[in-house]
């Protein structure tokens, strides 16, 4: 039987069904309207994410140390751009138009990752986000890179890639600093510091609290819990960071060798919960600075338009 000849309960089955055996659900594919809002919510807080990421890097290139620091910081915030287009994209397959996310985002209707609402106060930051930032969104990505709906996880393929060179160039650079001089390692330990614990909170709250997870998990849009890839990230970053000398600040964290995994302290989910409501460190600069990009970059797209509409009049003509 064909879909279209199918009750709404047997398409759902049929979905389920699909979903369960491991297909991947294209654009066209017929999908419950829950499924589509919900891709709708998580991959426009993905792409508004890589875009206000890039300003707090950004506020760092004019700044950088030697010319080489500079060129790795522009490709890196170049990418960020990059990452956001093809998410933008993807997400415009389930029929929303970008400047309806992009007005979501500039009314906080949607959301963006907590992370990019803490400062940067020094060089060292760039090395914490490139390390422990996009080392905490790698664990997250190359999961979604197996996701259930195609356009998403074919996205990711190429993101990932480009996350890897910027977690490797973020750990380069704290590895010099504590190779450095005393002040130099004090700045990568102050680094290492304040992004800690925002770091872990990216994975979004305790499975016992998150509203969402389980219906992502039943569609597969999501493989593994929040809990889960917070653990696989601090299992892979404390060996990292005892390496180059740098202290966890978590006085809970210790290794259990009976489970084989790195047991770690309270995270303050009340500081998560008000980032996210907007009163974190920066959430009013970081608005500020995406309406007033977007205001200021209004007359090209102005003019990318007319300049369209008047090349289909003469193509028509």
């Amino acid at each position: 039987m064909s879909v279209a000849m199918m009750s709404e309960e047997q398409r759902e089955a049929e979905f389920q069904r699909r979903i369960d055996s491991g297909e991947v659900i294209e654009p066209k594919d017929w999908m419950p309207e829950r499924y589509r809002k919900q891709l709708i919510r998580m991959m426009s807080q993905h792409a508004h994410s890589e875009i206000v990421g890039m300003l707090p890097e950004g506020n760092w290139i004019t700044r950088a140390p030697s010319l080489a620091r500079k060129a790795i910081l522009l490709a890196k915030v170049q990418d960020e751009a990059g990452h956001g287009l093809y998410i933008y994209s993807a997400t415009e397959t389930l029929g929303i138009d970008r400047a309806e996310m992009i007005n979501q985002l500039h009314t906080g209707k949607a959301k963006y990752s907590s992370i990019f609402n803490y400062p940067t106060l020094s060089w060292a930051d760039m090395g914490a986000i490139g390390w422990l930032v996009d080392g905490a969104a790698i664990v997250n990505q190359t999961a979604l890179a197996k996701c259930s709906y195609g356009p998403y996880s074919r996205a990711m393929l190429r993101i990932c890639k480009e996350e890897n060179f910027h977690n490797k160039q973020g750990y380069q650079l704290l590895a010099y600093l504590m190779r450095g001089t005393k002040e130099q390692q004090e700045m990568a330990q102050d680094a290492m510091n304040r992004f800690w614990w925002p770091a872990l909170m990216m994975f979004g709250p305790s499975d016992t609290n998150s509203p969402n997870s389980d219906e992502l998990m039943r569609w597969k849009v999501k493989l593994y819990s929040n809990d889960h890839l917070r653990q696989r990230f601090i299992d892979r970053t404390v060996p990292q960071a005892e390496a180059i000398g740098l202290r966890i600040p978590d006085p809970d964290l210790k290794w259990n060798e009976q489970t084989r995994h790195y047991e770690f302290g309270k995270i303050n989910w009340d500081e998560f919960y008000a980032v996210v409501a907007g009163n974190g460190p920066c959430n009013h600069e970081r608005m500020s600075a995406r309406r007033k990009a977007d205001e200021e970059g209004r007359w090209v797209r102005e003019a990318a338009r007319e300049y369209a509409r008047k090349k289909s009049m003469v193509t028509a003509a």
